[in-house]
């Protein structure tokens, strides 16, 4: 089955629903964004997680020393960036660093294989937002884009799209915010547990975060 990543948990009640349903990691947000956590606020929801639960940090360009006090603060297992973070950045993180990528178009296969990381998290390309767009891109350019390492889709994926994109694409693992809320920062419960279901009814390669 492939594994989901529930991104933008902003509360404790949203972080053990997702659990319960069958997250296999969770997704708090340190940069702008209606989904933005202090550290203290993340420590707080992860204090109260069972154990073994995969918990994965967003940032965008931060200093390194600070995403390093985070992660070793708040207790987080994987570092996700969504920034022009470089390769040598991204490199001092290793094992544990998932990067991101917005695909406008097939030119972000030649920047792939520049990155060493544990895997390419790719999303829509906006103007403005570096993540939770609610807007879907060409899968095919995903698919492609699996030559380079392992994929993690996201960007616009919800419960009524899922299973399209999982068997187009058989990523390692799928990223979802936006399309399992009530509003911004707000799982919609009903949402989050179809979503879920849904995920892992599609049989692809085995993976492991």
């Amino acid at each position: 089955m492939v594994r989901v990543k529930v991104c933008g948990i902003t509360n404790i009640q949203d972080a053990l629903s997702a659990i319960d349903y069958g997250a296999d990691a969770l997704g708090f947000v340190f940069a702008p964004s209606p989904r933005q956590l202090t550290p203290e606020q993340v420590q707080d929801i992860v204090s109260q997680l069972p154990p073994h639960t995969c918990k994965v940090g967003v940032f965008v360009d931060f200093e390194l020393a600070t995403v390093n006090d985070i992660k070793s603060r708040c207790h987080l297992d994987i570092v996700q960036l969504h920034g022009s973070e470089s390769p040598e950045y991204c490199q001092s993180l290793l094992p544990n660093v998932i990067k991101s990528f917005q695909v406008r178009d097939e030119t972000i296969l030649e920047l792939l294989p520049t990155y060493r990381v544990k895997a390419y998290l790719l999303d829509s390309y906006h103007t403005k937002l570096k993540g939770g767009t609610g807007h879907s891109f060409d899968w095919s350019i995903a698919k492609k884009a699996k030559e380079y390492g392992p994929i993690i889709l996201s960007g616009g994926l919800n419960p009524d799209n899922i299973r399209q994109a999982i068997a187009a694409v058989q990523p390692f693992a799928v990223d979802v915010s936006s399309g399992v809320e009530a509003t911004p920062g707000k799982k919609d419960q009903n949402k989050l547990r179809n979503f879920l279901k849904a995920a892992k009814q599609v049989q692809v390669e085995k993976a492991k975060f």
